[in-house]
């Protein structure tokens, strides 16, 4: 077969170091994130957040690793953040699930609308519904630390 047909999408997570509210304009850095991607050859379907941490939604072609891609926008969008606040960093870790495309509008509404989620619950407790809705095992001594 010479062509090859892959929809890889992934709702990522990830905060602020020690989940500080540090992201003084965040439609200035959800433009700066879209643009990473791109350069990257990632489309950033949805992107939002709050203060102290982002979602996104990716279509990730099969030539990336998720890894590979989570390092590059975490790091050209901290360098970005640090230049222009200074005293800036992301938390080391982030969630990456898989999302079904039947289910693409729907997570991409919910991303652009965080900040109307975060008025009843904390990104902690929102962090650990997603990882437990999707089945993550993690240790929870040490997952947001």
């Amino acid at each position: 077969m010479e062509q090859t047909y892959t929809v890889n999408l992934l709702h990522c997570v990830f905060s602020t170091k020690q989940r500080k509210p540090l992201i003084a304009a965040p439609k200035k850095l959800w433009n700066y994130v879209r643009g990473i991607g791109r350069n990257i050859g990632v489309d950033v379907i949805a992107v939002g957040g709050t203060a102290n941490h982002v979602h996104l939604l990716l279509a990730v072609p099969s030539t990336c690793t998720v890894a590979g891609i989570m390092q590059d926008l975490k790091t050209n969008s901290s360098r970005h953040l640090n230049e222009q606040q200074g005293e800036f960093g992301w938390h080391d870790g982030y969630a990456a699930i898989s999302v079904s495309p039947s289910q693409l509008q729907r997570v991409a509404a919910y991303i652009e609308h965080q900040a109307e989620h975060h008025r009843a619950r904390t990104f902690e407790e929102e962090y650990v519904a997603m990882l437990d809705r999707s089945g993550v095992q993690y240790d929870s001594s040490h997952l947001l630390d």
